[in-house]
C-alpha cells in the first residue's frame, strides 16, 4: 500500500472533515442541559467552532477559546462578527455553561480558572474518549504512541472525573454517546485523524510519509467495500458544577 502523501493543512482538516464526528457529542450535551435561548455558553478549546455554532442555533449566546490560533482564526469565518473567540479563555462570570467537549490534561489551568471565577453552580463540561473496548478508532490511537516511540498510558484520553476533581468541581452526572467516524475514502480518514493532533509528535518523530502508510494499513479492518471507512466510537462525558 502507497502512502496517502495528501497536502495537510491540520486546523481545515480538522474543520471540513473531522470535527463533524463530534455533532451527535453536541447535541446530546445541549439537549441534556437544555441550552436555548436563555443560555449563555463558553467553549474552552471551541477548535473551529462548530460546537459553538450549534449553541448559537439553538438561541444560545456564546463565545470560544481556543490555543490553536489556526483553528480560532477558522471559528472566527464561520460565526458572526459579534462572537468573540479568542486564543484565551475570556472572563468567566458572565456565562452558565462552560464545554470541555476535547478534554485534555493540558487544560487544567483554565478549568481551575473556571473554577475560581465563574459564579457558583455553573455548569461545566467534560468530555473525552469512552472505553477503549468500546472505540474502533484505539487501535489507530495506540498506533500514535508506538511511532512516537513512547508507551501508551492508561485509555485514550484523560480521567474526566479525577480532572474534574483536579480542577475543584463538584461531579453532577454523566453520559455516553455513541460517535461513530465514517470517511469518505482511506485519503479524508488519514487527513482527518492527522488533523486531531494525535500524530503531531509521531510526525515530528519520524517520516511524515511513514505515520500516513502506517494509519492506513492500521484502518484497512474499517474499510467497506465501497470504500468508505466506518469506526463505530464511544465518548463520554462527565457534568460537573463549580463550588
Amino acid at each position: 500500500m502507497t502512502p496517502t502523501l495528501v497536502p495537510h493543512h491540520p486546523a481545515r482538516d480538522w474543520a471540513e472533515i473531522q470535527e463533524r464526528m463530534l455533532v451527535p457529542l453536541y447535541e446530546a450535551v445541549y439537549d441534556r442541559l437544555g441550552v436555548g435561548g436563555a443560555s449563555r455558553v463558553l467553549g474552552l478549546g471551541c477548535g473551529s467552532g462548530l460546537a459553538l455554532l450549534m449553541a448559537a442555533a439553538r438561541g444560545a449566546r456564546v463565545a470560544g477559546a481556543d490555543r490553536d490560533h489556526a483553528r480560532v482564526e477558522l471559528a472566527r469565518e464561520r460565526l458572526p462578527e459579534d462572537v468573540a473567540v479568542t486564543g484565551e479563555a475570556p472572563e468567566c462570570a458572565p456565562y452558565d455553561v462552560v464545554t470541555a467537549f476535547h478534554a485534555t490534561d493540558a487544560l487544567l489551568p483554565e478549568l481551575a480558572t473556571v473554577t475560581r471565577t465563574a459564579q457558583p453552580g455553573t455548569t461545566v463540561v467534560l468530555a473525552g474518549w469512552g472505553p477503549p473496548e468500546r472505540c474502533a478508532t484505539e487501535p489507530v490511537l495506540r498506533l500514535a504512541a508506538r511511532l512516537a516511540d513512547r508507551r501508551p498510558v492508561g485509555g485514550l484520553g484523560p480521567d474526566l472525573d479525577a480532572l474534574a476533581a483536579a480542577a475543584g468541581l463538584r461531579p453532577a452526572g454523566s453520559g455516553r454517546v455513541a460517535c461513530p467516524f465514517g470517511y469518505a475514502d482511506e485519503a479524508s480518514a488519514v487527513r482527518g485523524l492527522l488533523s486531531t493532533g494525535a500524530f503531531d509528535e509521531a510526525v515530528r518523530a519520524t517520516d511524515p510519509s511513514q505515520v500516513e502508510k502506517e494509519i492506513e494499513e492500521a484502518l484497512a479492518p474499517y474499510v467497506r467495500p465501497d470504500g468508505t471507512v466506518w469506526m463505530p466510537n464511544v465518548f463520554r462525558y462527565v457534568i460537573a458544577r463549580t463550588p
